[in-house]
């Protein structure tokens, strides 16, 4: 599959960019080809292996100043990867309030695997933030995605005091769209904290798998939740849908540390992929 630049937009304007490769080779993942420009860093702690592990880095911890950022992957046929972040995306606040975006591309061949699991995004008060993410999929490839954003700094009073957040992912699968998520939050189209909209929630997550080797915890997924009672006055909630090869799994919680600790425990099958629990030591 080839990289279509004009798939994505604000690609040329990309201030940061970043690429990994990552293919089988000896019976290893391994990473063949790897690049990133300020204001993005790449990390390869575990570049063979059973799966390699990568994670990507922002100087500043985060997004600033209408930085525009690009991250491109491709796994290749039957290998295995673990993408993530060091720590929470920030996207910091600036005097002329210039909005900041994001967009990933990943291509996953046949029969490999790609578990992408970025921590949170956290936009601060007077931010503005767009994230774009596509997934193109052959037909036999397995997919696990998490994309999670928060309120912002609550702890300060910053309760969904951003000026603009928008998030879209998309999943192909052999050139067929097969699963669309998007989410604009603006306040000027009413207040994000009201009843109505975030309520009392001050972090979201979407949990995707989708794929052949997934189809089993897909399938506990929606065993569990469809059992599982919701309470309204729940600190945390959850619901799951089926799509394609595979469900999707929504959670809302009233702080991020519970939101994270359910997003570990629906995942904590991936050692078993991956070689290693990949939140061992980190949550």
């Amino acid at each position: 599959m080839k990289l279509l630049e004009t798939d994505f937009e604000p690609a040329a304007k990309a201030n940061g960019r970043a690429r990994l490769e990552v293919e089988l080779v000896l019976g290893e993942s391994a990473v063949t080809s790897a690049s990133a420009s300020s204001p993005l860093k790449l990390l390869t702690p575990c570049s063979r292996g059973k799966s390699v592990w990568a994670y990507a880095s922002n100087f500043g911890g985060g997004l600033v100043a209408g930085d525009e950022t690009r991250l491109e992957l491709r796994i290749g046929p039957a290998a295995r990867c673990f993408f993530g972040t060091q720590a929470s995306t920030k996207i910091y606040r600036n005097p002329a309030r210039l909005p900041c975006s994001h967009t990933t591309q990943a291509v996953l061949e046949r029969g490999s695997l790609l578990v992408f699991a970025p921590d949170a995004v956290q936009a601060f008060a007077g931010s503005s933030y767009r994230q774009r993410q596509e997934f193109r999929l052959a037909n036999g490839a397995d997919l696990v995605l998490v994309d999670w954003f928060t309120s912002g700094r609550a702890a300060r009073g910053e309760r969904w005091a951003f000026d603009h957040f928008q998030s879209r992912n998309d999943v192909f699968v052999d050139g067929q769209r097969v699963f669309v998520d998007s989410i604009l939050l603006n306040p000027a189209d009413g207040p994000v904290e009201s009843a109505h909209r975030a309520g009392r929630f001050n972090c979201f997550a979407l949990l995707l798998l989708m794929g052949p080797s997934l189809r089993e915890a897909a399938g506990n997924w929606l065993k569990e939740i469809s059992s599982s009672p919701v309470e309204r006055t729940a600190t945390l909630i959850a619901s799951a849908s089926p799509v394609q090869e595979g469900a999707v799994l929504r959670i809302a919680g009233e702080d991020v540390e519970s939101v994270s600790r359910e997003i570990k425990r629906n995942l904590n099958f991936l050692g078993e992929f991956l070689g290693d629990d990949p939140w061992a030591r980190k949550w």
